[in-house]
């Protein structure tokens, strides 16, 4: 909150000041009114609405892909010696110079906007996904191999738990990523998106409706990571509830704070489930 407001501040004072025209550079109050009437008259929601879709269907195919990529490469060094120098010669290629063969490969439509969006997202998740699976405790694998688990008990059991926080980590970034893929590809390829609406808007870069959809996209690129964030905490399987300040007494006598609710009640703590 506190760094918004000193941005607002500045934005408001390099306005104001008189030596960057209006066209340029327009103060908040003006970008502000003209976002609420289209907010009001609904002249963004239905763009941001496309364009949150395309990111998510482009998000989606690339983490289909790129996590059992991933998983193979971190399990395999001839996997990572074949595949590893291709996958990051494709980052050196810039979306813009992509989204025209797309549209040559492809065509016009939600289709080659969402595969832009997955060319962008591939990547990182590749890495997210490597770093997770060999980041696992080697003795935690030893282990649980001691006890049985093997192929695909190994991965829903040991691999997946323990290199979800990453893989989530990953996955949250290209969420925002993709929302850039979307955009950039309405520009190239057209459609119905956020891109559209910036690009139709003279001048897009600089005029408060222009302004307005890029506040908006910002928007959408930060409540999606914060969405995911609290999805990932609801949905992790350690998860327990935390009491503050409340203690019990040891054989000592003495008073220990308690460390989760789940070692109080007896149940095995996350270390003890995985060796276990």
């Amino acid at each position: 909150m506190t760094l918004g407001a000193v941005v607002l501040a500045i934005w408001q004072l390099l306005a104001t000041s008189g030596r960057i025209p209006a066209a340029l550079l327009p103060t908040p109050h003006s970008v502000g009114v003209r976002l609420v009437q289209d907010l009001a008259q609904r002249t963004l929601l239905g763009p941001t609405a496309v364009t949150v879709g395309e990111a998510v269907l482009g998000c989606m195919v690339a983490t289909v892909v790129a996590l059992p990529l991933g998983y193979l490469i971190a399990g395999s060094h001839l996997a990572q010696a074949a595949l590893f120098p291709y996958l990051a010669a494709s980052q050196a290629i810039p979306a813009v110079a992509l989204a025209p063969l797309l549209v040559i490969w492809v065509g016009y439509g939600l289709i080659p906007i969402a595969l832009l969006c997955s060319l962008i997202v591939f990547f990182p998740l590749v890495l997210s996904t490597v770093l997770g699976i060999r980041g696992i405790d080697p003795d935690v694998v030893e282990a649980a191999q001691l006890d049985g688990a093997s192929g695909w008990s190994m991965v829903w059991a040991i691999e997946a738990p323990l290199a979800r926080p990453v893989l989530l980590t990953g996955i949250r970034n290209g969420f925002t990523l993709s929302i850039t893929g979307a955009v950039v590809g309405e520009f190239v390829m057209g459609g119905k998106g956020l891109g559209m609406v910036v690009s139709g808007e003279p001048p897009a870069a600089g005029t408060p409706g222009g302004v307005g959809p890029h506040l908006g996209r910002g928007g959408v690129a930060g409540a999606r990571p914060s969405a995911l964030v609290l999805v990932e905490h609801l949905t992790d399987p350690y998860r327990l509830p935390r009491r503050r300040n409340q203690k019990f007494p040891d054989d000592t006598g003495d008073e220990q704070p308690l460390l989760t609710a789940g070692a109080q009640l007896g149940h095995p703590t996350r270390i003890e489930e995985l060796v276990a």
